[in-house]
């Protein structure tokens, strides 16, 4: 392989946000400091998914998996000594990506900078949200509008701007098989670019075709997760040309953003993550002809809480090692030609392309919606049985448990924690935000917004003015929510139960018997409080505790702690799981075991699923709950086993 000029990297990030945006804001200028080279901005659940800080639902979720931006002077702080039209700023973001992107871009204009130049991408990809984030808040059409109208301001206005970045990245952490990821990805294009098709002129579609990107995962499985790569690339080449007539290869170009799968990180010896996180980053850096523009990475101790920045600098240096110290980026592409490359390649294009005519023939990805939510807790039960069953070897998780204590994991746990303080500081911000702006100005906005979104307008220019008039995420967030009104997404559990048998007899026997005992089949409510969307791992769980022959409650996601305490009451349930990954546990533990007292339900087992430190996990026991899991209990049937004796009146008797 002949040796070549040396390629630039591709741009270096690390995905981060918390507490407050002037905390944050400090973290960014840390990081650029150290060499990072671009941003990747998390924003937290009530911005995600359009509350102010003070809405009910926000509580105890401000500031915990990212930074909360409620206006425009959160967004002034968030990039505070930033020059952004020097910068390019990835900021994951979808359901309300109009509005953030309008803070974007009236912080770009107070700095001076030149809004054509502003580089960078929003997320703004909703049919994966509707699979497996939860960040949603209109219906998919609207919501496929105000993606559209994203699309079409940046061609106008902010050219140099990704404003759609297609996401596969959730699939694959709720289970999607290589060729689901390609396909189902692929189809969100396809349903994007068809929207965007008659917005502008026929000669200059192929450029708003060449700004769509995209935001994957790679896995462990190295030769697998490199052949999806060079796959998507051949496919997106084939869907532009032969659907679209794109003839121009320059606008055909694959272009992505990577992190690096987070689901297989473990909380058992957590150490071991550091390798598998550079053996997913080759997998988009070694194959030139499919290499990432740009890769993020999470931290070895993801798994356990929110990384350090110390924890984030490490990935960092993993990256610039691979870059600046190798030679990797010397070479051609180095897999040209190989025949197993070459074969696994063909073979999941020809997966896609089965299951992408399969959407095709329901109407597209926006109407299939249904569909894939069930395929994909399909695979996701297919993946958690093959651990189980020791047929998939994770490390540390089935095999080879035993080990030394990991030393990394300091007397703080090793994670950093979010004040609780921060919540009262952000809510006192944005009171004060409110007293200070001009009412008046407020209104006229808002009233201009919602005429724009009536009348099928553009919203952006509106949104932009808002932003400029002092709007807060809530207030745009709930113009939305009156015109198109609010979604609420399939949960993929309520079908038939499976043909699983392996292992269950005894279980179901189990549950027969105490259905006998409590005078009716016993009843499993499950539940997610807060704004966390992560819904794979109750979805897990409601599915296999249907397989054992339980009766389920589950009605998904964003639930308040009221909401399921009533519904507890309404369906007679014998136990109540409630699954928390925001970080969120104590303060919606705490409220929801106060209103079960109350409404006398205290006797009726809680338990609860996240990402808990064992500290947490000791007071939420003290608490009354009855038992916490973590991402080390993977034994899916010893969980419904605990449900069975928790519900079970002989024991209780017995006690």
């Amino acid at each position: 392989m002949s040796q070549t000029q040396k390629d630039r990297p591709w741009l270096i990030r690390t995905y981060a946000g918390h507490s407050t945006a002037q905390a944050s804001n400090a973290l960014y200028r840390s990081n650029l400091a150290r060499g990072q080279t671009g941003l990747s901005v998390a924003f937290d659940l009530p911005t995600q998914t359009g509350y102010d800080s003070d809405h009910v639902l926000a509580k105890g979720e401000v500031g915990k998996v990212g930074v909360p931006v409620c206006h425009l002077g959160d967004m002034r702080a968030l990039f505070n000594q930033i020059p952004l039209d020097q910068m390019n700023t990835s900021m994951t973001i979808n359901a309300t990506a109009p509005w953030l992107l309008s803070l974007y871009i009236a912080v770009a204009e107070e700095q001076g900078a030149d809004t054509t130049a502003l580089q960078g991408t929003v997320q703004n990809d909703l049919i994966k949200e509707y699979l497996s984030r939860g960040t949603y808040i209109c219906p998919p059409k609207p919501s496929l509008r105000m993606i559209g109208d994203v699309a079409e301001y940046c061609y106008k206005h902010v050219p140099k701007w990704n404003p759609m970045n297609v996401c596969s990245y959730h699939l694959q952490e709720a289970g999607a098989t290589p060729e689901q990821e390609l396909a189902f990805a692929l189809a969100t294009a396809v349903a994007v670019l068809d929207e965007l098709q008659p917005r502008v002129p026929e000669e200059d579609f192929p450029i708003l075709a060449g700004r769509i990107s995209f935001f994957v995962n790679a896995g462990i499985r190295f030769v697998t997760e490199m052949c999806k790569m060079r796959a998507f690339v051949d496919l997106w080449d084939e869907i532009l040309q032969e659907r679209y007539g794109v003839e121009d290869p320059k606008f055909r170009r694959f272009r992505y953003g990577v992190q690096v799968n987070s689901l297989g990180l473990t909380e058992q010896q957590p150490e071991n993550n550091v390798y598998r996180i550079l053996i997913e980053m080759l997998a988009v850096t070694l194959s030139k002809k499919a290499r990432a523009r740009a890769v993020q990475l999470p931290a070895w101790n993801e798994a356990l809480g929110l990384p350090r920045p110390w924890d984030q600098q490490w990935s960092m240096r993993m990256q610039q090692i691979l870059a600046y110290e190798t030679d990797l980026l010397e070479f051609d592409d180095l897999f040209e030609g190989n025949p197993a490359v070459d074969a696994k390649v063909e073979a999941l294009k020809d997966g896609a392309r089965h299951e992408l005519a399969n959407l095709d023939s329901m109407g597209g990805a926006v109407s299939a919606i249904e569909y894939m939510k069930s395929r994909l807790v399909d695979s996701n039960a297919e993946r958690l049985g093959r651990i189980e069953r020791n047929e998939t070897v994770v490390v540390g998780v089935n095999k080879w448990q035993e080990g030394e204590p990991s030393p990394l994991q300091t007397e703080d746990g090793g994670i950093m924690v979010v004040d609780a303080a921060v919540e009262t500081d952000q809510i006192g911000r944005l009171e004060e935000w409110r007293r200070a702006r001009d009412a008046g100005a407020v209104k006229k906005a808002l009233a201009d917004l919602r005429a724009a979104a009536e009348a099928d307008e553009n919203i952006m220019p509106a949104s932009i003015a808002a932003a400029k008039a002092g709007v807060t995420t809530g207030e745009w967030a709930e113009q939305m929510r009156a015109i198109h009104g609010e979604y609420r997404g399939p949960t993929g559990v309520s079908r038939s139960p499976s043909n699983m048998t392996e292992g269950l007899d005894e279980i179901r026997d189990a549950v027969d018997a105490v259905s006998d005992s409590l005078g009716r089949r016993l009843k499993f409510l499950v539940g997610k409080p807060g704004l966390d969307g992560h819904s794979n791992g109750a979805e897990q769980i409601a599915f296999r505790a249907r397989d054992c022959g339980m009766d389920i409650g589950y009605e998904g996601i964003r639930l308040t702690p009221e909401q399921i305490v009533t519904a507890a009451q309404d369906e007679g349930a014998h136990v109540v799981g409630l699954s928390i990954l925001s970080g969120s546990h104590m303060p919606l533990m705490e409220d929801l075991m106060e209103r079960m007292r109350n409404a006398g339900l205290g006797h009726v087992p809680v338990i609860v699923g996240g990402i808990i430190p064992e500290d947490d996990a000791r007071r939420l026991r003290e608490m009354g709950v009855a038992r916490v899991y973590t991402p080390k209990d993977f034994e899916l049937n010893t969980i419904m086993m605990d449900i069975v004796t928790l519900a079970d009146p002989r024991a209780v008797a017995a006690e």
